[in-house]
């Protein structure tokens, strides 16, 4: 066996990455796909789309690399979390389009969880806190509000599942309705001490336990690749031997092992979390705890703090306001000045999520004046997505005992040499890039490949990560203070926007 086959379903993207045993990246490919926007502050994708353009990812990265199922040891997948599907059984067609984590229409549904006084029942139970963010409410949407749906559930006609077990039934023609310990973590349904569906969590949002994936492992042979699948005939029998949230799949790819490593991600939101060990730590500063990954019969969980629009926001810059033509163009627009000028822009174009949680938050930009220009503006943008980082770290080192060390980064933003550098600045901490920043498909590639003997361990792995730049602090903590103290003025600013 030469490879291990990483499916990494993302908010913007499927990709498929093929790494040897020294986590070295043989072939890739990626193909985008759009968001639907219906109305204002509702985010929807295609999942018929978002598998077939997986299968064509996963094809042609096979055939660049001219490998055989003969040479491919298993396939592992990661994905976006919580973007919740429901289809039908027997069909396996889609009731509805997929409701994506950032859709903020289950806003009211948390409302009315919370006045009933659900909210120290979900936190005790799932290690959440009622947002529109997770699953569940999105779920009792669907069922609401799709002709016929709730009957058909109620029926057993119906089942749910986030990316990964949409992707793993389909790849193996519906002969698996699985999910992993971290996705299931993800849905405010799942007892994070248990193991299982909580009764009386799907109860409360009227979802039939029938409906719901089997919570498995994040390492375990769920089944093999189905013949007849378009694109796919080189992998036909190949065991699909992995699946992990996108983010606790970065974790495990940044060889993260030990209690109190930690990690940011730099994607389309912004995803900081720690290893915690064998126990949950229970947040008093608005982080949320998940089960990191389930492996080799242990349990492993994350403190977690989610940030709902980071890398979106260069997407923006370039899509939305035409200030720059090409992502690297931020970053060169931002060094052209010496700061920001008095600029502060907090990027709430979903509300705000960690360790804010206001779903009525929105987009803000403050301190403008006549002096301000496009260049000003991408600095404040750059700089808002480490503003953020920063308050993830500060509520991780209130909630946990465990010390605060090097921070290890990956995600398509923290290429910016600038960003990174000003994140080293405003922490007062160093900042690890790794070489390989493919660190969410390769968490998905180790766990698929241990759970067939690829790897044999995670001391085997951990000594597979190398570092690419190590960015040191180099600002004043006078200096880092008055930055911060001016974006925590710029967040109250936004916050309650669009509350009725």
């Amino acid at each position: 066996m030469k490879a291990v086959l990483a499916l990494d379903q993302g908010t913007s993207s499927s990709r498929a990455i093929l790494f040897d045993v020294a986590g070295n990246i043989l072939a890739k490919a990626q193909y985008e796909y759009p968001k639907i926007f219906p109305q204002p502050g509702w985010v929807e994708q295609d999942p018929t789309e978002l598998f077939l353009s997986q299968c064509r990812a996963a094809s042609e990265a096979v055939e660049k690399s001219g490998l055989t199922a003969k040479d491919i040891a298993a396939v592992g997948i990661t994905n976006q979390r919580e973007t919740t599907i429901v289809w039908d059984a027997k069909t396996g067609k889609p009731v509805s389009n997929a409701i994506v984590w950032q859709c903020r229409r289950t806003a009211a549904i948390c409302d009315e969880l919370k006045r009933e006084g659900l909210e120290e029942t979900v936190r005790a139970k799932t290690g959440l806190l009622i947002d529109a963010y997770f699953s569940g409410t999105k779920i009792k949407w669907i069922l609401d509000n799709v002709p016929g749906a709730r009957q058909k559930a109620e029926n057993g006609e119906l089942r749910f599942g986030n990316v990964d077990s949409w992707l793993i039934w389909n790849l193996t023609k519906g002969e698996a309705h699985v999910t992993d310990y971290s996705n299931a973590s993800r849905t405010m349904l799942f007892n994070i001490h248990t193991l299982e569906w909580d009764k009386e969590l799907c109860d409360k949002l009227g979802i039939p336990l029938e409906m719901l994936p089997k919570p498995m492992p994040s390492s375990w042979v769920y089944g093999t690749v189905a013949s007849g699948i378009p694109g796919l005939e080189k992998l036909k029998g190949v065991p699909i031997s992995g699946a992990v949230g996108d983010q606790t799949g970065a974790l495990f790819g940044q060889a993260c092992f030990d209690p109190g490593m930690m990690k940011n991600t730099y994607g389309t939101g912004c995803f900081f979390l720690m290893n915690t060990g064998k126990e949950p730590v229970r947040s008093s500063c608005n982080l949320v705890s998940s089960v990191a990954w389930g492996f080799g019969g242990k349990v492993e969980y994350a403190l977690e703090g989610s940030v709902f629009n980071a890398g979106s926001v260069i997407n923006w810059l370039r899509d939305g306001l035409g200030l720059i033509k090409a992502p690297h163009e931020c970053d060169i627009l931002a060094e052209s000045v010496k700061d920001t000028d008095g600029v502060y822009f907090v990027p709430a174009f979903t509300g705000l999520g960690a360790p804010y949680w206001d779903m009525y938050a929105r987009g803000t930009i403050v301190g403008l004046t006549a002096a301000a220009g496009r260049a000003h503006i991408a600095r404040a943008v750059l700089e808002s997505i480490a503003f953020q980082a920063k308050d993830l770290i500060e509520a991780a080192s209130c909630d946990s005992s465990l010390p605060c060390g090097c921070l290890r980064v990956d995600g398509g933003a923290s290429v910016s040499d600038f960003m990174m550098q000003f994140q080293a600045d405003i922490l007062g901490m160093d900042v690890d890039r790794p070489r390989n920043v493919e660190t969410t498909a390769l968490g998905a590639a180790y766990l698929a490949g241990l759970a067939v003997g690829f790897w044999k361990s995670t001391d085997e792995i951990r000594g597979y990560r190398k570092t690419e730049r190590l960015f040191r602090p180099n600002m004043d903590k006078s200096r880092r203070e008055a930055l911060y103290y001016d974006w925590k003025r710029a967040v109250e600013r936004s916050k309650g926007w669009a509350e009725s």
